[in-house]
């Protein structure tokens, strides 16, 4: 089962990218570019070397292996559906939240290693929707704690622990929550726009400048399995209101992120920065509201 359930996990990082690409093409009534094209460009980049600049240190040199790391060690934590994940343990939530964290952490602390100033403001954006999107993030895990009595997420999810039906709204407005997330920590309009190349407007995307090959390879796998990780979780909670099986979770994940994301991308226009901090803060209002009506629900509070 660990096994199918790698396989499953690799398959919907990689399975993303591909119908965001083939949404945004229709929608926009274009042929667009193959729907595995990004996995060609990935093995591009992982045919060519890497180029260091003097400037940096081993920092710089060591970060792609830590951000690709932490995301891989992360989406080992992730069920799908009620299939186990290979690593499981109470609080597994936490360590799963702080392992990403540790990768931005290395990420933004590599894009000062250059001494860029570009990379240097890339940085500190990327570190405050990080701090910004973290409490959010927590009280989706106190959230799915409260409905289910549980503190890890395999357990979470098992079938035998769902939570009633009264808990519908709550899961359906994690479920929205947890999309919302993706669109911040995958650095995807409306939040970023990784097709730019206009460093005064870029965040994500500005730290990896200076990475090339193999390098900026890692660093966008790792980016998919992010994205793969908290599409899972959406699919996850949706799939718990009605069928919480792996062969629908699975699916459900790959079409809910790359249909949101290529429709908004393609009926959107990317917020001014000064709006992405009111953006995040909205997520964390809808992930506060969500606990508290859980947590009404749990001392049987009517809510009328």
């Amino acid at each position: 089962m660990t096994a199918l359930h790698t396989l499953l996990l690799l398959l919907v990082a990689l399975a993303i990218p591909g119908v965001i690409n083939r949404t945004r093409a229709c929608l926009a009534g274009r042929r667009g570019i193959r729907f595995l094209q990004h996995l060609y460009d990935l093995r591009l980049r992982l045919r060519k070397g890497a180029v260091y600049s003097t400037a940096t240190t081993a920092l710089f040199r060591t970060t792609p292996s830590v951000y690709l790391g932490a995301a891989i060690v992360a989406s080992l934590m992730i069920p799908i559906g009620d299939l186990r994940p290979a690593i499981s343990f109470d609080g597994d939530f936490v360590c799963m939240a702080y392992l990403l964290a540790l990768g931005r952490l290395a990420l933004v602390l590599a894009a000062m290693d250059t001494g860029s100033a570009f990379e240097g403001m890339g940085a500190s954006r990327e570190a405050l929707y990080g701090a910004l999107v973290e409490p959010a993030l927590m009280l989706v895990a106190g959230t799915l704690a409260l409905a289910t009595g549980c503190t890890s997420l395999a357990r979470i999810f098992d079938p035998a622990t769902l939570p009633g039906a009264r808990y519908t709204i709550v899961l359906l407005l994690t479920t929205y929550i947890l999309l919302k997330i993706v669109f911040t920590e995958s650095g995807r309009v409306p939040v970023d726009d990784p097709r730019t190349h206009l460093e005064l407007t870029m965040i994500h995307e500005v730290m990896c400048l200076d990475y090339c090959g193999v390098d900026l390879a890692m660093i966008q796998l790792a980016g998919w399995l992010k994205t793969a990780i908290f599409s899972l979780l959406a699919a996850d909670t949706l799939a718990a209101t009605f069928c919480l099986r792996w062969w629908a979770a699975a699916p459900l994940a790959v079409a809910l992120t790359g249909l949101s994301v290529g429709v908004v991308e393609s009926t959107q226009a990317r917020n001014k920065l000064v709006r992405n901090t009111i953006f995040i803060l909205t997520i964390v209002a809808l992930a506060a509201l969500a606990f508290f009506t859980g947590y009404l629900l749990q001392l049987n509070i009517g809510l009328a």
